[in-house]
C-alpha cells in the first residue's frame, strides 16, 4: 500500500460520506471533461469514473503514476507532471473544443494551494467549474468580504475572476494520515462577464500586492508609488487594504493600466 508522502503534501481522503458529497457537487456526466489534480489512492477517482466516459489524472508522485497505470481502468488517462507547471489552459482549450462541460477537481496539496490557484487563472475562460478541497483557512480567505480580517490579496484576485462559495467543511479525521488543520471544499465558477485585459490584470496584481504589503499601514503609505495615477478620497487614504471592496481595486487597476 502506498504511504502518504509529506513532501507532496499527501493526505488521503477516507470518509465515504464526504466523498459522496464531493462527487455529488461535481455532478459527473458521460460527456463532461474532468481533470483531477493529485488523485491519491482514488477516493474521488473511482466514484467519478462511474459516471464519466473519460477522466484525466494529474499526478507528480511516480509511485502513484505507476499504481494508476497498472489499474488500467477504462476511460482513465494518467498524466505524470507537476500541477504548478502543467498547461491547464491548453488542456481546457482542447477539451472545450470537443463540447461538454469542463471541470478541474481535486484534494489539493495544501503546501502549494495558493500558487496553484493563481496558476489556474490563465485557464479560467475555458473552464466551467473548479471544485477543490483545501485547508479551511485558505477557503475562508478566498471567500472573505472586504472589512474582514481574512480579506486578503488572495480574496481580491480570485473574487475578480470567480464566483466562489464554501460548500463543505471537512474534519481532520476524514483523512489518513489526519492533517493538523481543518479542511473545506470550495466551488469556483469563472465569471463570464470578466473583461479585464492582460495589462489591466497585471495592474491589478501590482496594486493589490502593494496595498496588502504592509497590512497594518494606511493606503496613504502602501499606495504611495501609485499616487500620480490614483486619486484616493480622504477616507481611502486613511483606510487599510482589507477595507477596500474588490470593485474599487478593479477601478484602480483600470486607471493604472490606462
Amino acid at each position: 500500500m502506498h504511504r502518504a508522502r509529506k513532501r507532496f503534501g499527501q493526505n488521503f481522503l477516507q470518509d465515504q460520506g464526504i466523498i459522496y458529497s464531493i462527487v455529488s457537487l461535481i455532478h459527473p456526466s458521460p460527456d463532461m471533461h474532468v481533470i483531477e489534480i493529485g488523485p491519491g489512492l482514488g477516493a474521488l477517482t473511482k466514484p467519478l469514473l462511474v459516471n464519466l466516459d473519460h477522466l484525466d489524472l494529474l499526478e507528480i508522485d511516480r509511485d502513484l503514476v505507476a499504481y494508476w497505470q497498472q489499474e488500467n481502468l477504462p476511460g482513465l488517462n494518467v498524466i505524470e507532471g507537476d500541477a504548478l507547471k502543467f498547461d491547464f489552459e491548453q488542456w481546457a482549450q482542447d477539451r472545450h473544443q470537443k463540447s461538454g462541460l469542463c471541470k478541474v477537481v481535486g484534494n489539493l496539496p495544501y503546501n502549494i494551494s495558493s500558487p496553484l490557484l493563481f496558476h489556474l487563472v490563465s485557464a479560467a475562460k475555458y473552464i466551467d467549474e473548479q471544485v477543490f478541497m483545501l485547508q479551511a483557512e485558505v477557503v475562508e480567505r478566498m471567500v472573505a468580504q472586504a472589512g474582514s480580517s481574512d480579506f486578503s490579496r488572495l480574496s481580491v484576485m480570485l473574487q475578480t475572476r470567480y464566483d466562489m462559495e464554501q460548500v463543505l467543511e471537512v474534519p481532520p479525521q476524514a483523512f489518513e494520515p489526519a492533517p493538523k488543520v481543518n479542511s473545506a471544499v470550495v466551488r469556483m465558477i469563472p465569471k463570464r462577464d470578466f473583461c479585464l485585459t492582460s495589462d489591466q490584470w497585471n495592474a491589478l496584481e501590482k496594486v493589490v500586492a502593494a496595498a496588502f504589503a504592509q497590512r497594518r499601514k494606511m493606503l496613504r503609505t502602501n499606495l504611495q508609488s501609485f499616487a500620480a495615477k490614483l486619486v484616493l478620497s480622504e477616507d481611502e487614504l486613511k483606510a487599510r487594504a482589507q477595507d477596500i471592496p474588490v470593485s474599487r481595486y478593479i477601478e484602480w487597476a483600470k486607471l493604472i493600466a490606462d
